[in-house]
């Protein structure tokens, strides 16, 4: 007797373009699609093709006026899925039904009132709908958290939720494209390139978005340190997407300016040789759903330094591979954990630990998981 094939929709307004969800969703589902049980199907307004396994459908998005984006895909998406007959629809985005819901992000009244601390637009108020039509859908059983802060966040909004059905399936890393690499030439070429010292301890920050992702903190301890270690060499690496302008002047009021680099958006060869030029990384966002870049560190041999408000925390063991700041408004704090690392014995020590963690975060692993869930809601008699 043949094996059953099921046939599963994905939807996400973008499929492995810039972005962490993006990116997630893309090397999450192209493991998914390597299995014969699932005919795997893809809808998305714009999307990278990696895989022959799986079929891509296109959503149209209405982007102007913006209220009308979040639901326009939802409801484009929902009727081109309806039309066909799947198994399992994932959404990775929100849609008003779905058998699973990935959150990438906290739900969207959370962040726009306590992490942005903004007022709700209409568009914020035309997607904080949309999303509590999915998850308060009798039909959408199964909620995955990448992080335990997602789940947190999650279960503390939508409070009749049961814990039960919210899973983790953290993000997972490629480790083996690090040790390809080899660190000495890296660590020159970057350093040549940026006009480092071959001696200087440097501390990496990767971000599109400095001001959420906490930028101002690290430069502000940066300063302290250099205040009570004035002869201490070290170097800010500053990789992405922000207001350089801003940030310069910051540096410059804060007396940093000739410790700070600003290297702007590096291709990802050159992203990867940034962190094995680098001894240290930190990133001290204000909220960060996981933050696929501290486990891009640790699987680079970093020891990182994160705020308690970055769900990568699940990984770290203070003192052991990294470091996790409870007081991200507190400079002194941050900059004694920044001077702990300046031993290079310490900081070798914890790098190896940081690998050592990465190697379990597979993208494999979140596969097998996923597919675990997937069974699951196939056979579930509801359907």
């Amino acid at each position: 007797m043949p094996e059953q094939v099921y046939r599963i929709a994905v939807a996400i307004p973008k499929y492995g373009l810039v972005g962490g969800a993006e990116q997630f969703v893309a090397e999450l589902t192209e493991r998914i699609a390597l299995n014969r049980r699932y005919d795997v199907h893809v809808f998305a307004n714009k999307w990278v093709v990696q895989s022959d396994r799986i079929t891509f459908h296109k959503v149209p998005l209405i982007t102007f006026p913006k209220f009308l984006t979040t639901l326009s895909f939802a409801w484009f998406a929902g009727r081109l899925i309806s039309k066909m007959n799947f198994d399992l629809v994932h959404a990775h985005d929100r849609l008003f039904d779905a058998d699973i819901f990935t959150m990438h992000g906290i739900p969207h009244r959370v962040w726009v009132r306590e992490v942005r601390g903004k007022r709700m637009s209409l568009y914020d108020y035309a997607t904080d709908w949309v999303e509590r039509t999915l998850v308060t859908n009798k039909k959408c059983r199964h909620f995955l958290a990448v992080s335990g802060l997602a789940k947190e966040k999650f279960l503390q909004a939508y409070g009749g939720t049961e814990p039960r059905m919210v899973q983790l399936v953290p993000p997972g890393v490629d480790a083996e494209r690090f040790q390809k690499l080899d660190r000495e030439l890296c660590r020159r070429e970057i350093r040549e390139a940026f006009r480092i010292g071959a001696d200087d301890t440097v501390i990496l920050f990767v971000s599109m978005n400095f001001d959420i992702k906490g930028l101002d903190r690290l430069m502000t301890a940066l300063a302290v340190l250099k205040a009570e270690l004035p002869r201490e060499k070290f170097r800010l690496l500053v990789v992405g997407k922000g207001n350089i302008g801003k940030y310069k002047g910051l540096a410059e009021r804060l007396g940093i300016a000739d410790q700070i680099v600003f290297a702007g958006i590096l291709e990802k060869t050159q992203l990867e040789k940034a962190y094995l030029a680098s001894d240290i990384f930190s990133i001290l966002s204000r909220f960060d759903t996981f933050g696929m870049v501290a486990l891009e560190a640790m699987a680079a041999s970093l020891p990182v330094i994160v705020s308690n408000n970055v769900g990568a925390r699940d990984m770290v063991l203070t003192g052991v591979n990294g470091f996790i700041i409870n007081e991200e408004n507190d400079p002194a704090e941050i900059s004694g954990k920044i001077v702990l690392l300046f031993d290079r014995e310490r900081r070798l020590s914890m790098g190896k630990e940081a690998y050592a963690t990465a190697l379990a975060y597979t993208w494999e692993k979140a596969a097998k998981i996923t597919e675990d869930i997937y069974e699951t809601a196939c056979n579930y008699s509801g359907r």
